[in-house]
Parts: structure tokens; C-alpha cells; sequence
């Protein structure tokens, strides 16, 4: 099988840094449990073959492919030489062909090309996969570098994406597409780890900054030196200077310890339960009664929403409506997006409301996404609600109205 070529980027080839290389591998290292990998386009210096030696578990075994068949003995001396305990884990052939599918497979380089090539070589790759396996690939993101390979991408990602994300920290900058082809085993959800987010700009080792935060202070900032330029006597550009802080606090997005315990349903976002009641809806495929916890979320409060289960994203639509003050009860008819997911104890859904003055919901978890329990997966840009329905008849509520949660960590339901 003819592999990659190397991107060319507008000074030189396109490489794959650091971040990158553990964006690429981040559905390797979430899975808990035994899995197989496949590498192509490999070689012993390659920063995303380090990050795949590095998310393997005891149980895992790993597939690399050289990025020229010619490499395959340097490679199988530079694993020799990493120790017994990746040797014993990570085989080395020389074509793709010599391969056995693999529950993720990444391809190591940036692709580029024309589309029609791209389109043949993923599908291709996609025999190269498990049933419901996930194809990591990534592409240039700056224009003009990638070719037809990023509108084939794009199409791919639309059809097949379960997740994309945006490496700024790489030169160029490179888009990762994980795609799978078909649907997942029912049991995979409980062996994720939370997925990690390179976008999410660590300040500490426990607070990062969502890249919705970056972008707004970052445009309060272009303001204030837009407004010392043109009015250079006035103090006009303290007013967007100093906001910049502000706005970019609003978009924190702290570290949370998730709940090991497997009965656990955990709060979707940070806030104050406005109501735990019953009812009934037949919007989410399976008609029926749920139990539904609402929480309000204040300016003050963090706005990053979480999976409260483990599960796979069926359904996302959103309705329209207002923007009524969120705490209110006219907020039932806001404008909302609903998440639905499929979990081994039923339907559960997660319904982002918007609310006076939030007037932009942000959804990462397309249909077919796994989500773990407590895994980031979109935020409301200022107050809002966020809703949880559970399934009446196997979930009891371990919170009540008047009580704060912290998104990701306070247990708000127990599973029966």
C-alpha cells in the first residue's frame, strides 16, 4: 500500500510536534481496556510514535509501518533499544498489508494530495480497522497547504467524525479528524477515560482556559490596541483591556476528579438545581418517563458542560425558542440543544439552554461520539441551564432544588 506523502507547508514540510503527536494518539491513551493499535507512517524519531509507546497499557499491543518500507530494521532497532517492555508490545512490518485490524489505527504523517487520492487511501485504511475502530488522520490547517486532501477531510469528517480538533501549537498549524466508519460495541463507553483537549489552554496543572476564552480576550485585546491607535490621548482602551481578564475567567476550565464509582451519574455543569421532577417526552426515541434535573448557571459559574454518563452520542438537534432570564420557568422554552445518549441503562439525555443573556451554545459531541463519565463536551457562552433527563425507572436523584453542583465531579443521581 503507497503511503503519505509529507505535507509541504508554505517554509518547508509540515511536521508533527509534540502536541499534536498526543492529539493524534488521545484515542489510544482514553482506552482503559486491552486494545490493538496500528501506526502508519512511522519512523524512530517520529514524536507520534513516542506518544503511542506512551499511552500503551500492560495489555495493549501496537502495529507500526514505516513511512518507507527501507526503515523497517532501523525501526525494530530503535524499539529493541526502548527495553523489553516495548518490544514485547510493539511489532514492526513493512506494509500496511502485513497488518491485523486494529481497534485505532493513526497515520503519523499529515496527508496531502489531491482528494480523490485521499478518499482512496482512507478507504483503503478503513479495512485496517475493527468494528468500530476509530481512524486518527490529521492535515495541514493552514489554506493553500493541504490541497484537496483538506476538503476530502472535511467530507470525511462529516460523514464519519466523531471528533476534531485544532492544533495551534504545531508549525503549521494541523486539523485532527478521528473517524469511524461503523458503530461501536455498547460496552466500549465504560472503558474511556475523559477524551484530552488540546485546545484547552493549560494555565496550571489544574486550570485551563477553553479556546473560547483565548479567542474573546485575545479580540478585547485587538480592540484596545485598535482604540489606542486611533485615539491615542483618549483612555478609552482601558475599557477592552481591562475586560480581557474577565472574559477570559469566564471560560475557565478546571481539572475535576470524575467519580470511579460505576453507579454515579455526575453533574453536567457547575450551578444551582433548580428542580428535580418527573415527566414525561417522547423526543429522545424512547418514549417514556424521565427523570429530569435542572441546573441554573450563573455569570460567576464555570460554563464547560460534561457527559454525566458514559455513552454514545445517537441524536443531537436543537429547538428554538427565547431567551428568557434562565432560572425562570418561561426558561423551558428557550432556545436549547439536546444531546442524546445511548448507555447500558437507557436513554440520557443533556439539554443546553440558553438564557438572557447566553445566546450561543457550543456542542463538541457529534453523533457517533463515545463519551466517558465527566468527559468535556461544550459549553454556554454566559448564564444559562443545563438540563439532565434520566430514565424514571432506574436512576434516584441524590440532589435536590437549592443545592450547588460542580460539573464532572458532585453525584446528582445514582443508577438503581
Amino acid at each position: 500500500m503507497t503511503q503519505f506523502p509529507v505535507a509541504a507547508g508554505p517554509v518547508g514540510p509540515v511536521r508533527v510536534g509534540l502536541r499534536a503527536a498526543r492529539t493524534l494518539t488521545a484515542e489510544l491513551a482514553r482506552h482503559n481496556a486491552a486494545k490493538t493499535a496500528l501506526l502508519v507512517d512511522a519512523h524512530p524519531e517520529s514524536p507520534v510514535l513516542r506518544a503511542a509507546i506512551d499511552a500503551l497499557l500492560p495489555g495493549d499491543r501496537l502495529t507500526a509501518v514505516p513511512d518507507r518500507p527501507a526503515l523497517a530494521t532501523a525501526l525494530r532497532q530503535h524499539l529493541t533499544g526502548l527495553g523489553r517492555w516495548v518490544a514485547d508490545r510493539v511489532t514492526v512490518v513493512e506494509s500496511v498489508a502485513e497488518a491485523d485490524p486494529a481497534d485505532i489505527l493513526i497515520v503519523g504523517a499529515p496527508v496531502t494530495g489531491a482528494a480523490e487520492e485521499v478518499r482512496a487511501t482512507l478507504d483503503g485504511l478503513a479495512k485496517y480497522l475493527t468494528e468500530g475502530g476509530v481512524l486518527s488522520v490529521a492535515v495541514a490547517a493552514v489554506p493553500g497547504t493541504a490541497g484537496g486532501a483538506g476538503v476530502e477531510l472535511e467530507r470525511q469528517g462529516a460523514l464519519f467524525g466523531v471528533g476534531t480538533d485544532l492544533v495551534l501549537r504545531n508549525s503549521p498549524p494541523l486539523r485532527v479528524y478521528r473517524l469511524r466508519f461503523g458503530p461501536p460495541p455498547a460496552t466500549l463507553a465504560e472503558t474511556l477515560a475523559p477524551a484530552y483537549r488540546p485546545s484547552s489552554v493549560p494555565l496550571t496543572r489544574s486550570m485551563n482556559i477553553d479556546s473560547n476564552g483565548v479567542a474573546a480576550a485575545g479580540i478585547a485585546l485587538g480592540l484596545a490596541a485598535l482604540t489606542r491607535l486611533v485615539r491615542p490621548k483618549s483612555r478609552a482602551w482601558l475599557v477592552p483591556a481591562l475586560a480581557a481578564a474577565p472574559v477570559a475567567a469566564f471560560f475557565r476550565d478546571p481539572q475535576r476528579d470524575i467519580p470511579e464509582e460505576p453507579r454515579a451519574v455526575v453533574a453536567a455543569s457547575d450551578g444551582k438545581v433548580l428542580s428535580v421532577e418527573r415527566l414525561r417526552d417522547d423526543r429522545f426515541g424512547e418514549p417514556g418517563e424521565y427523570l429530569r434535573i435542572a441546573v441554573f448557571l450563573s455569570v460567576l459559574d464555570v460554563h464547560v458542560n460534561r457527559a454525566p454518563v458514559a455513552g454514545r452520542v445517537v441524536d443531537f438537534f436543537v429547538e428554538d425558542g427565547g431567551f428568557a432570564a434562565a432560572m425562570k420557568p418561561a426558561a423551558e422554552h428557550n432556545v436549547a440543544a439536546y444531546t442524546v445518549l445511548d448507555t447500558a441503562r437507557g436513554r440520557v439525555v443533556v439539554a443546553q439552554r440558553t438564557g438572557l443573556i447566553a445566546r450561543r451554545i457550543v456542542q463538541r459531541a457529534p453523533a457517533g461520539a463515545v463519551l466517558a463519565k465527566g468527559e468535556r463536551m461544550g459549553l454556554i457562552r454566559f448564564g444559562s441551564r443545563t438540563d439532565v433527563y434520566l430514565p424514571a425507572d432506574a436512576a434516584d436523584a441524590t440532589v435536590g432544588a437549592g443545592d450547588r453542583v460542580v460539573g464532572g465531579s458532585t453525584v446528582i443521581a445514582h443508577w438503581r
